[in-house]
Parts: structure tokens; sequence; C-alpha cells
């Protein structure tokens, strides 16, 4: 049998309110009023779409075997690199093998996600692969008091592809192709060009989508009226509706769009509502999938009985409850890149990234690994020659040990105004993992006057640098503390 075996979600903490766009930009483009129900997820500053899909990933492979992994493929329109493997960044900050492995991104456009999808399953099915990861996420820019920015959202999913422990099997596929345009970015850009609204709405997610819908029940002989849960993405609800309208869905069979609830997340939603979806699934349960973006896949899924002993560390419904208010639309624009702010004197300093050191220590770096002496059994980080035990001091005498998924709590901490941060203070301190080992760290996601000298944390993955001149991207682990209420 193949399918899902794991899948997670992430959504970042901040919602901006559309009526907090309204109350700011209206007075330049009114249209937007006509949109203005519900929020939309805001990344914090520090992440971007390969940061959000290694939270997404880690969501996914929590309790899984890593080691078993032998392909991750990543998704996205809003990659950080041109040319680089972003797919080999994830594997490596989820300590995957390196061996072996088949890791491709997949790009171009917000279908990328399930055709990644197809491609795993296809992989698995042929038995070139046993266990492939597929990864999407996005975090586009929007101009301001536009459309686009009231409709997109940030966010990230992620569904691991084998043949042991199935808890939705794949019952087939379907694809079209067009070079419909309903938007398109061109190389070097910032923000995506959009067409009209109307050609959008009747032309693409009007027609492709039931088009690539009713392919696929003709090439199984299937009905409609077979899936308890039918998921497309279309952040238009009138013609979301009307979709389901067309195609005879009973509208409580229609897997709500999450448009007032997090936005579109471009790449990622396909597989964000699929998540979605299989959280409320039991087994027996028919899915219908379809992605849009020049063209359409169309995957079919039915739950097993396994379903019922699988959930997701956190998922998508524990990242919807996880959400903060972000009530400063001027802080909203410079998460975002919109503005431009000074970082004074100290944010001036641009030293070239060593790539040379960074794949000496890949492990360490990317993958938070540390040290664990085979004596003494004593965990340290960052790893040592000697064991860092006064008892022990035993030299040369370490095996792997991964950090990032290690729960901990502050030792201590401080905020910092002189340092330079797009959100200051900056925040860090000196985390004591259970279990042994600390670190001193950078803290994200908090706020000072929050945070506590014993309180909990979780690792994350982000970004830690982005050199402006040379357009590279560093990332390391951040401590999250888990402020509670």
């Amino acid at each position: 049998m193949v399918g899902i075996t794991a899948y997670g979600g992430y959504i970042p903490r901040y919602r901006l309110s559309r009526m907090t766009i309204i109350q700011n930009m209206a007075w330049y483009f009114p249209v937007i009023m006509a949109v203005a129900g519900g929020e939309k997820a805001v990344a914090n500053w520090d992440e971007d779409s390969l940061s959000m899909a290694v939270a997404a990933a880690s969501d996914c492979m929590a309790g899984q075997d890593r080691k078993s992994l032998d392909g991750v493929l990543f998704a996205s329109t809003t990659m950080p690199f041109a040319d680089r493997l972003n797919a080999g960044i994830i594997a490596a900050a989820l300590n995957a093998p390196e061996e072996g492995a088949m890791n491709a991104d997949f790009g171009s456009c917000l279908k990328a996600g399930t055709t990644a999808a197809v491609s795993a399953l296809q992989a698995v099915e042929s038995g070139q692969k046993n266990n492939v990861l597929v990864a999407a996420s996005d975090l586009r820019k929007s101009k301001m008091a536009t459309l686009a920015e009231m409709f997109t959202g940030d966010g990230a999913a992620a569904v691991l592809f084998g043949r042991d422990n199935v808890i939705a099997e794949f019952k087939g596929s379907y694809s079209t192709s067009y070079d419909f345009i309903d938007h398109y970015k061109g190389s070097g850009k910032d923000y995506d060009y959009l067409w009209e609204e109307r050609w959008v709405r009747d032309e693409g997610y009007g027609k492709i989508i039931p088009q690539a819908i009713q392919g696929y029940l003709k090439k199984y002989g299937a009905s409609i009226a077979d899936f308890h849960k039918v998921v497309y993405p279309c952040y238009f609800s009138g013609t979301h509706r009307e979709i389901a309208k067309r195609l005879g869905i009973d509208p409580s069979r229609v897997q709500d769009n999450l448009h007032t609830v997090c936005g579109d997340t471009g790449t990622a939603h396909p597989l964000l509502m699929l998540s979605a979806a299989l959280e409320g699934a039991k087994p027996g349960d028919k899915i219908l999938l379809a992605g849009f973006g020049q063209g359409c896949d169309v995957l079919g899924f039915e739950a097993t009985d396994k379903i019922k002993g699988f959930k997701p560390a956190r998922g998508v419904a524990g990242s919807l409850a996880a959400r903060v208010d972000l009530a400063n639309y001027q802080k909203y624009t410079k998460f975002k890149d919109l503005i431009e702010a000074d970082l004074g004197i100290r944010g001036e300093a641009n030293p070239n990234t060593s790539l040379t050191a960074l794949w000496r220590k890949r492990k360490m770096i990317l993958g938070f690994v540390g040290a664990k002496c085979a004596k003494c059994g004593t965990p340290q980080f960052p790893p040592q020659p000697m064991c860092v035990n006064p008892d022990c001091n035993e030299v040369g005498c370490f095996e792997e040990y991964e950090f990032a998924d290690k729960s901990g709590f502050i030792q201590m901490f401080t905020g910092d105004l002189l340092s330079p941060s797009v959100d200051p203070p900056a925040v860090y301190g000196l985390v004591d993992f259970e279990g042994g080992g600390k670190a001193f760290l950078d803290f994200t996601d908090c706020d000072l006057s929050q945070v506590k000298v014993g309180m909990p944390i979780a690792m994350s993955f982000r970004r830690r640098a982005h050199d402006r001149v040379r357009g590279f991207t560093g990332y390391f682990w951040k401590a999250v503390p888990k402020v509670q209420g």
C-alpha cells in the first residue's frame, strides 16, 4: 500500500486583521474594503519560506524515523536561493541522510506543491524510494493597499509519503497543464503582477478546477458523492462555493478554504488544507485534493484504520490556535521589507559567510547536532574534542546528538536595545536542555515582558542573517519561549 504516512502544518503566530490594513490604507485604494473580513497570517521578521517549511516538516516528522528519509522535495515560488538546492537545506535541518538521497526543488507555479506530491508518490510506487517528504511553503510580498495584500498569507505544510503505516491510501491522480496566466512574477522582481480579478475567477479557478476534477472522476469511474471531503484552493469565497455547486458537492463536504483565518498561502495551500482535512478524517473517508496554477493536479486518498493512531505534533489546528494579534501595521510593513529603516551603525557589519566553515560544520549549524560522550553519556553543544563533564574529560569519544527536537528551559536571559534587530529589543540567553546540554541562543516569537527564568522553550529553525550584498541567507536555530495564555 502506498500513500500518506504522516502530515504536518505550520502557520506563523502573528495574525493581521484585514480591518487593520483598511484602517491604514483604504484612503489610498478604497476597493480593498470589499474584502475586509477575517485575518491573514504574517511571518515573523526572521522567517522565510524555507524556515517555515522546516517548521512544517518538523511537525510532520515528529515521532517518525528521519533516518529512513530517502528524499525531500520542496515546493515554493519564493525560494531564498535561485541557485542552491533549497530542499537540501531542509534535509540538513532535519539531519536526514545525505547518502542515497533524492532531494529536489519544485517551483514556478502555485500547484508546485501538488506536483511534488505526485512525483513523490510515483517514486514510492515505482519502488525506487521508500519514504519521501514533500514540504511546500510560500512567503509572498504584496504591495501595500492591494487586493493581493488582502488575499495572501504566510504558511507551510508537509506530507510524508511511503509504504509502511499508511494513514491515507493513494487512489490515483489526474493533471492538466495550461499556460493560463492569472498572475506572474518576472525574473528579479519582488512582486507578483496580477491580472484582472474577474478573469482570474471565471476563466481560472471557476473553469480549470472543475474540469480537472471531472477528468479525475472520469478516469477512475468515480462519483463526487464518493468523497467525504473535497479540497481545493480558491480565495474568492463566492467562486469557491460556485465550484462546489457546479460539481454537485454537498457544502458540508467542501473543505474550508482558510481565507478568514490565515489567507492563501500559495504553493502550501492545497497541502495545508489537506492537512486540516486529515485532522478530522475517519477510517474509510475518501478525500479529493486539487492544486491550482497553470493547470490543475487532482489526487485521491482514502483514510485507513491507522489514521486513528496518528496526530501531528501541532498541526494546522494547533498553529491556528497559537495566534497573536499584530495590531501595528507599520511593524508588519517592516517585517515584510516594504519599508526601509535604519539599523544603526552596529547593523552595518556585513561579513562574508565562510562557505568552507559552513560545509565542515553543516550538521551543527543547520541540523543543530551536538555530541554525546560515548563513555559517560553527557550531551554538549557545540561539539568539543573533550567531554565537558569534569568527572570524565574523555577525548575523541563521541556520537551525534540531536538537540533540535529537545525541550529545555530558560536559565538566564537579557533584552538588548543596542544590538541591531528588526524587532527590538533583541532577546537572547542561556538554555538548559532536558537530558543535558546547554547553549547560548537567540530567542524569537516572544515579547521581553513575557519571558521568565525557568520558562520552557522549543527550538525553531530561523533566518540568522541576510547578506543583501551577496544574496546569501544564513540560518540557525533559535529558542521559542512557551508563553502561557
